[in-house]
C-alpha cells in the first residue's frame, strides 16, 4: 500500500514512560499511533496536501493551512496564489482583510510525507504591495544585485524550550538549576532536557531538503541551537524560515513550547541570539582576510543600522541581550576581535590563521528576521548603501 501511494508506512512506537511524566498537556496527550493509522490509509495519486507557510503580522511568529492539490508540484512557479485572513494575524482590518500568499519555495513535508509539501510564502496586500513584515522581496532583490560577488550565510539559531505555562522546559518549578557550566554540549539526564525535540526536529529539516548542517546543547539549561548553512543569497531566509516553523511544529507533538526570545530568563543565564557567519567569494579566496578586515571596516561605521535590523523591535529586544556579559558585546558599542565571543564581529581562530574565510556577526538576536539581517549586511558589505 504504502509503495502504491507514495505513502510510506509508518511504525509507531509507545510513548516514553519518562516523557509521559514531563508532560501533562492536551497536544501530548493525543495518542499518535491512533493518528497513524489515519495518516496510513491510501492516498490518491493525484492528490497532494500543501501545507502554506508564512510570516504573519509580529514578524516573528509563522502561521500554516493546508490546501489540496491534483497534480504533483515539481517547482514552486506551479503552486497557486492563495489567500488567508489578514485581520486574524494583526495585517490587514476585518473590512477589507483579504491577504495573498505567493508560493515562494517549496519543501518536502515531514509529517504528511509522501508527495505531500510544504509551502513558503511571501505575503502581499489587497493593493498587491508586500506586507509590512514581507522583509523578504527586497532582500531578494538585493541578492540579485550582489549574485557576482557570492554571498554566502551560515546562521545560528538559539532557542529555549518551555513547558506549557512558560516556565524553561525541565527546570525545578519552585528554584533554579545549578549554575551555567556543565550544560553547553553536555549529555546526560542532568545537563541537558529535551534532546528528543531537538532529534526530531534535525531529522525533520533533513528529510524536508533544508540546509541543517548542526546542533548542539547551549549554556543555559533548555537552550538549543542549530544551524542553517552555508547557503548562497535568499536560501538561507528561506530555510531558517521554515527550519523554525519545523521547530514550533515538531514541539507541538511533546506539548512543549518553543521561544526565540533574547533574553529569556532574567539574571546570570545566557540569552539567546542568531550569530550569523558571512562571506564574499573574495573572503573566502587566498588573502581573504584583507577583504573581511574591509567589511568590519564598513560594519564599524554602520552599527546603529545593523541593531535595528537585528531584532523585530529594532534594538529594543537585543537590549536585553547585548549587555557585555554571558558572550556578547555591549549593544552601544562596536567591536571585533579574534576568537574573542565578547566582540560585535568574531573572526574565527581558523581564519586568521588561513587568512581567508568568514566572519561572524554576534548582534543578530535569537528572534531577528534573517531577510533583514542577510539584506543589510549585503547592502553595507557589498553594495556600499
Amino acid at each position: 500500500m504504502g509503495e502504491k501511494t507514495g505513502q510510506k508506512l509508518r511504525t509507531g512506537r509507545p510513548s516514553s514512560p519518562v516523557n509521559m511524566a514531563l508532560s501533562v498537556t492536551p497536544n501530548f496527550q493525543t495518542n499518535k499511533q491512533v493518528l497513524d493509522r489515519y495518516l496510513n490509509l491510501p492516498q490518491p495519486d493525484n492528490k497532494v496536501q500543501a501545507m502554506y507557510v508564512w510570516i504573519d503580522g509580529t514578524g516573528e511568529n509563522v502561521r500554516a493551512k493546508t490546501r489540496t492539490l491534483n497534480f504533483i508540484p515539481k517547482k514552486v512557479e506551479e503552486l497557486p496564489i492563495w489567500n488567508y485572513d489578514g485581520s486574524s494575524t494583526y495585517q490587514a482590518e476585518g473590512s477589507n482583510s483579504d491577504i495573498y500568499l505567493h508560493p515562494v519555495a517549496m519543501y518536502r513535508d515531514p509529517f504528511q510525507l509522501g508527495n505531500n509539501k510544504l509551502v513558503l510564502c511571501e505575503t502581499y496586500k489587497y493593493n498587491k504591495k508586500p506586507t509590512e513584515t514581507n522583509h523578504r522581496k527586497t532582500c531578494f532583490e538585493v541578492m540579485q544585485r550582489a549574485a557576482d560577488q557570492h554571498p554566502w550565510f551560515g546562521l545560528e539559531q538559539e532557542y529555549t524550550l518551555l513547558d506549557q505555562d512558560l516556565h524553561p522546559f525541565g527546570w525545578p518549578k519552585n528554584g533554579f538549576p545549578g549554575p551555567q557550566g556543565p550544560y553547553y554540549c553536555g549529555v546526560g539526564a542532568n545537563k541537558v532536557y529535551g534532546r528528543d525535540i531537538v532529534e526530531a526536529h534535525y531529522r525533520a529539516c533533513l528529510y524536508a531538503g533544508i540546509e541543517i548542517c548542526g546542533s548542539n546543547a547551549e549554556v543555559m539549561p533548555a537552550q538549543w541551537e542549530f544551524q542553517v548553512g552555508p547557503s548562497e543569497g535568499i536560501t538561507m531566509g528561506d530555510d531558517l524560515w521554515m527550519a523554525r516553523f519545523l521547530l514550533h511544529r515538531v514541539a507541538e507533538d511533546f506539548g512543549v513550547v518553543v521561544t526565540f526570545d533574547p533574553k529569556p530568563m532574567k539574571g546570570d543565564w545566557n540569552g539567546a541570539g542568531a550569530h550569523t557567519n558571512f562571506s564574499t567569494k573574495a573572503m573566502r579566496d587566498d588573502e581573504g582576510i584583507l577583504e573581511i578586515e574591509k567589511a568590519i571596516d564598513k560594519l564599524s561605521k554602520q552599527h546603529i543600522r545593523h541593531i535595528k535590523a537585528y531584532d523585530p523591535h529594532e534594538g529594543k529586544d537585543n537590549e536585553r541581550r547585548l549587555t557585555g556579559r554571558h558572550e556578547t558585546s555591549s549593544i552601544h558599542d562596536f567591536s571585533a576581535g579574534v576568537a574573542n565571543r565578547g566582540c560585535s564581529i568574531r573572526i574565527p581562530r581558523t581564519v586568521a590563521e588561513e587568512r581567508k574565510g568568514y566572519l561572524e556577526d554576534r548582534r543578530p538576536s535569537s528572534n531577528c528576521d534573517p531577510y533583514q539581517v542577510s539584506e543589510v549586511l549585503v547592502r553595507t558589505i557589498c553594495l556600499d548603501e
